[in-house]
């Protein structure tokens, strides 16, 4: 299982970062990937402590934990700058908030995130078939999520990414501990979402992929 979207607490999560690698690293997650929500206010804040604890993990632990960040209910016009001065802070994974369809995120974040060519957007939702177009040649993959609320989009995500083929990936959003899945459930949430047998197992190798060529960045 690879997990590229969860919170700890530096923002909304319960848990410290070291109990959630944890208990991801017993939930057979291989890779981790700790996002945790940011905006102008405290970028500065939040990358560092999550790359030491990251750093800790790789060095204890046999699970791989990738620093990263989610940009959040930003402006549009300001994900670009943000993005760009996350990675000089270094986040090796920038992920942008979407437009889910339960929260008020502005209307135009999912344009500007695939434009910008941040990694991953986050659940978004209703989002416009142009958008899954650029995010297929700009590269961004795109989330199937389990958290509720922000899933209600994944059936139309899924879809269109198979038309465009554009990438997908399966994150959790965890922000507690039951939130974190096994690959067992990440499957039920794929075939949820309309996905079949096959494309499964190829997000899940393309994942993987993925989240050792941002590993090697760190």
């Amino acid at each position: 299982m690879i997990d590229l979207h969860t919170h700890s607490f530096f923002s909304d999560g319960v848990l410290g970062p070291m109990e959630l690698i944890r208990r991801a690293e017993v939930k057979g997650i291989r890779y981790l990937a700790i996002t945790d929500h940011a905006d102008p206010s405290n970028l500065d804040h939040i990358i560092p402590r999550i790359i030491q604890a990251a750093q800790a993990a790789n060095r204890h632990c046999k699970i791989r934990v990738i620093p990263g960040v989610e940009l959040t209910h930003v402006p549009p016009a300001m994900i670009a700058e943000l993005s760009m001065q996350a990675r000089e802070l270094g986040a090796a994974l920038v992920v942008v908030h979407g437009e889910s369809p339960v929260e008020p995120v502005p209307p135009g974040t999912n344009r500007a995130a695939i434009e910008c060519g941040v990694d991953i957007l986050a659940h978004p939702g209703l989002i416009a078939e142009e958008d899954v177009e650029l995010a297929a040649r700009n590269g961004v993959h795109l989330e199937i999520t389990a958290r509720g609320g922000h899933s209600l989009g994944n059936g139309r995500v899924a879809k269109l990414a198979g038309i465009h083929r554009a990438k997908l990936l399966i994150n959790t959003d965890s922000h507690a501990p039951g939130d974190l899945i096994d690959r067992a459930f990440a499957k039920v949430i794929a075939l949820g979402a309309g996905l079949s047998e096959a494309e499964f197992e190829e997000i899940m190798s393309s994942a993987e992929e993925f989240a050792k060529e941002k590993f090697k960045t760190i």
